[in-house]
């Protein structure tokens, strides 16, 4: 195995397990332990791990891993997940998207809807958005209006945050919103890894008459950094690997789950 495939399927362990040791990675991957420690220590020395005894932990507490690193697992479940989401939507609606690979999947989803196209020139959806390779993506539709927000762009996840970002959320409305998390607890509620990106979610649930929270089943049950607000969440929309007493819960939750 190549050195460069050798550290991606590193960071794939580190992104899933949070933690990793020399000896799991021999076993994983095959290689010596030497190679190993070395392997960790070039991805340390890059800032994408902090180097422990015999191993290391994510820098993953404030933020994602880029997303260049990241494997797309459950793409499956996430192009289900973004067809059911694109359906809710309508011409003439305002569409609030926050980052991540499921939000995007819907923002690809969007883009493809033959149905949403009008005449030349004529504006028949407007998408408010804080990626900013998610309003990529979609500013080459000329029937698509793109908003995005103000503020600081966190590198490693392509998320605008910061003050700028929540004044400019606070001042509009939308029709629906659809946002990624890290974790779903049915007793905790929506959790993400930065307090910035919690902070513009939190908007993007309060600002729209429909929110949703769109997850695939693998994250039920995780846990992460930061808890959100969900008082005015609509719902969960997830794929049908989600277990009846996951769902049940959640419903029991106050979170109606779309599968």
């Amino acid at each position: 195995m190549k050195r460069e495939e050798r550290l991606n399927h590193i960071l794939d362990l580190l992104a899933n397990k949070g933690q990793i040791d020399v000896d799991e990675i021999v076993q994983q991957l095959g290689t010596s332990p030497a190679t190993a420690r070395r392997d960790l220590d070039s991805l340390a020395a890059a800032s994408l791990l902090t180097r422990t005894h015999g191993g290391a932990v994510s820098n993953t507490v404030a933020y994602d891993l880029p997303s260049r690193y990241q494997r797309e697992d459950h793409d499956e479940e996430k192009i289900q997940i973004a067809k059911v989401a694109a359906a809710m939507v309508g011409r003439d609606m305002v569409v609030g998207l926050s980052g991540g690979t499921t939000t995007k999947a819907i923002a690809t989803e969007l883009s493809l809807r033959q149905d949403l196209v009008g005449e030349p020139g004529r504006v028949t959806l407007t998408v408010v958005t804080n990626a900013v390779n998610i309003a990529s993506l979609l500013a080459v539709r000329p029937h698509i209006r793109v908003m995005v927000t103000g503020g600081v762009l966190n590198d490693r996840s392509y998320e605008l945050v910061g003050p700028l970002a929540q004044s400019s959320l606070s001042k509009i409305t939308m029709d629906l919103s659809f946002l990624g998390v890290n974790g779903l607890d049915p007793e905790d509620g929506l959790m993400v890894s930065d307090e910035m990106e919690a902070a513009v979610n939190e908007l993007l649930i309060r600002q729209a008459t429909r929110s949703f929270v769109v997850v695939d089943s693998s994250k039920i049950g995780q846990r992460s950094f930061v808890i959100l607000d969900r008082e005015n969440l609509t719902g969960v929309i997830t794929d049908q690997h989600i277990s009846s007493e996951q769902r049940a819960a959640l419903n029991a939750a106050g979170m109606p789950v779309t599968v």
